[in-house]
């Protein structure tokens, strides 16, 4: 078991300089550039892929892939009550996640003696690191960022090749896979991918570091979801934590804490690749027509039951 502390040591990343090679003689389907999903938006003003289900061939993906002998990190915090949800999480993510690559799962929690056992298959690893509780929901979501950045500092620079943040209270219901990794992906919120900017929960204040004019913003992405390669979101992290304690000092809380920051960084610093909210939707909300498939959403909760304030 590893406990929480604060390095200063500079982490050293593992190289990311790869091909993309195809294996000779593998049989797929052609690609067309006629012929397509016409319904989503499939790529970002900024040529950055939008990923649904239709737009990626999975057989060719994972050839491409998985030959390079790749390492994922996957962190969740599972603080207080919220270790209920990490059977679930691990289980799904067993069947789902990634499946044939290496997998380094890091469990944040302040009950490290809670923590289930599951099964994992080769090549996957789980590491319990305990950091402290709260009484402030919003305070056990603002220190993520503080305690990725410092975990990527120790630890998970040295052990993997990209590197996915995700939210415990989520299950896994279909393939989430290599068509996922990028240099820094983002997920688009399910509940806002069908509104203008004006209607994003921005954080509108422009005493926060966090501040987006009304005029301004792509999508709202979601903070249940941050990934690419281990330096490239050590360096969100790092920007978001400083963003996030220069509010504090000024006694400033952005409107959805590390969501506004992480919306504020991915404006200027526009992802590589963007999820659809195929990553990302919620139990409580009807499948709509765009999304052919789920593939994590969250799960329906009692927010009074499992928060230690509301």
């Amino acid at each position: 078991m590893f406990f929480y502390s604060y390095s200063l040591s500079k982490p050293m990343f593992r190289s990311r300089q790869r091909n993309m090679v195809s294996p000779e003689k593998l049989l797929y389907k052609q690609p067309s550039v006629l012929v397509g999903r016409t319904d989503v938006v499939a790529v970002t003003p900024w040529l950055a892929p939008i990923v649904w289900e239709g737009t990626f061939d999975p057989v060719l993906v994972d050839n491409i892939f998985k030959p390079m002998n790749l390492t994922i990190a996957t962190t969740v915090f599972a603080v207080g009550k919220y270790v209920s949800f990490l059977q679930d999480f691990l289980e799904t993510a067993e069947k789902h996640f990634m499946v044939g690559f290496n997998v380094r799962y890091y469990v944040f929690t302040d009950r490290p003696h809670e923590v289930p056992s599951v099964n994992l298959t080769q090549g996957r690893h789980l590491s319990v690191i305990q950091v402290p509780g709260s009484n402030r929901w919003q305070e056990i979501s603002a220190r993520r960022m503080e305690i990725i950045q410092t975990t990527i500092e120790r630890q998970i620079s040295r052990e993997a090749d990209y590197i996915f943040c995700l939210d415990v209270d989520s299950k896994f219901h279909s393939r989430w896979g290599a068509e996922s990794l990028g240099r820094l992906v983002a997920v688009i919120h399910p509940g806002y991918y069908e509104q203008t900017r004006d209607r994003f929960p921005y954080e509108r204040r422009p005493a926060s570091t966090a501040y987006i004019p009304m005029d301004e913003g792509d999508y709202y992405y979601g903070g249940a979801m941050i990934g690419g390669f281990v330096e490239d979101v050590y360096t969100l992290t790092k920007v978001c934590r400083n963003r996030f304690e220069e509010d504090a000092g000024n006694s400033i809380e952005a409107a959805w804490q590390e969501e506004s920051h992480l919306n504020r960084y991915l404006l200027y610093n526009k992802p590589s690749k963007v999820l659809s909210p195929e990553y990302l939707w919620q139990d409580f909300k009807a499948k709509t027509k765009e999304v052919k498939v789920i593939r994590f959403s969250g799960v329906i909760k009692n927010y009074a039951e499992i928060r230690p304030n509301v």
